[in-house]
């Protein structure tokens, strides 16, 4: 019982590890594409990412029981609870049936660390466009509008809004405005909602904590891609991809029981990483060379408008966590029929 439990917890701490690689691959891009292609381009990418992320909200409402709340309602505690498991703090303040607030407290989750100092107003301001004020249209209630009091980036104590039900329907352009002579309630969480145990069993939270993350990273490479083209999209995934794999080979390590060493450590780190986001792969070693033949990219398995330019993500990541676990350990795909899996690494 005990050996279960131990390989469990080593498990969950191995989904914890992809979660936080990925989290940090996703901030790490935003924060590219300002650098490097600007403001702009950055908020529109940052709108598309949260568009898209949008078409499972209605999915969402049904998995956690809220689909039959007032629109309001339902729209923050869904923002309350989803966030809740993926790790983000947030607060839920219900007013009456057609006014419900959210805050996002400080320290932001997706803005981690420091790259909050990075992230201009607009881009945080294009995450709202994008999801928040369009969920009176996701949900066929143009009456549903958001108003947002606060921005963390812009140096206020938190992001902050409520979410708000006119007796009118909303154009474009009013669906979210800004208050910021306002300020929340204070959060209770006594009164806030809950999840039902017994259909969210510890594992699936792990689970979905880790998935959580790794969205991020699936709804913005095609994203990339379908804005920027392929060959400048791929440049800026690939890049972002290394420096985080390269800052995050630590605690990746660490997570899966991987070392420092040379090409045969970080094979076997591979294949525990790709176990640990449920690919399957195989290592095959002749003479000090090591192949690691990943038969699955379950990520992107379902994405519509995937692109080869997407694998510029797990190039990029590799070849940084490569550089972390030691020098000149080179990492090259090798092959990729179409740009789609079984994709066959080879290292050393």
């Amino acid at each position: 019982m005990a050996k279960t439990q131990n390989a469990q917890e080593a498990q969950w701490q191995a989904w914890r590890a992809v979660a936080e690689l990925y989290h940090a691959f996703f901030t790490g891009l935003i924060l590219t594409v300002v650098t490097r292609r600007g403001v702009a381009d950055a908020a529109e990418l940052v709108f598309r990412v949260f568009r898209r992320q949008q078409e499972r909200f209605l999915q969402g409402l049904e998995k956690l029981g809220l689909s039959n709340l007032p629109p309001a309602v339902a729209a923050a505690q869904y923002h309350y609870l989803s966030n809740w498991i993926g790790g983000v703090s947030v607060e839920y303040m219900y007013e009456s049936e057609r006014k419900a607030w959210i805050r996002y407290p400080p320290p932001r989750w997706i803005w981690k660390g420091t790259a909050i100092c990075g992230i201009p107003g607009e881009v945080s301001r294009a995450m709202l466009r994008g999801w928040h004020a369009n969920n009176g249209a996701a949900l066929g209630n143009l009456n549903l509008g958001f108003v947002c009091t606060k921005q963390s980036v812009d140096g206020q104590d938190g992001l902050e809004g409520y979410y708000c039900e006119y007796d009118h329907a909303l154009e474009a352009d009013q669906r979210l405005v800004f208050a910021r002579h306002l300020e929340a309630p204070l959060f209770d969480p006594a009164t806030a909602p809950a999840l039902p145990v017994q259909s969210w069993p510890k594992p699936r939270l792990q689970k979905a904590y880790r998935n959580y993350a790794m969205e991020y990273v699936k709804t913005a490479a095609p994203a990339m891609v379908q804005l920027f083209g392929p060959e400048d999209a791929g440049h800026l995934l690939h890049l972002t991809g290394k420096l985080i794999g390269m800052q995050y080979f630590d605690e990746t390590a660490r997570a899966l029981a991987g070392q420092r060493g040379g090409a045969k450590d970080f094979a076997l780190l591979l294949r525990a990483l790709f176990d640990a986001q449920d690919d399957v792969a195989d290592i095959s070693a002749s003479e000090g060379h090591f192949e690691v033949s990943q038969q699955s990219w379950k990520l992107m398995a379902d994405v519509g408008d995937y692109h080869p330019a997407c694998a510029k993500v797990l190039e990029g990541l590799f070849e940084g966590l490569a550089a972390g676990c030691g020098r000149h350990i080179p990492v090259r795909l090798k092959s990729a029929a179409g740009g789609k899996p079984p994709f066959l690494w080879s290292i050393g």
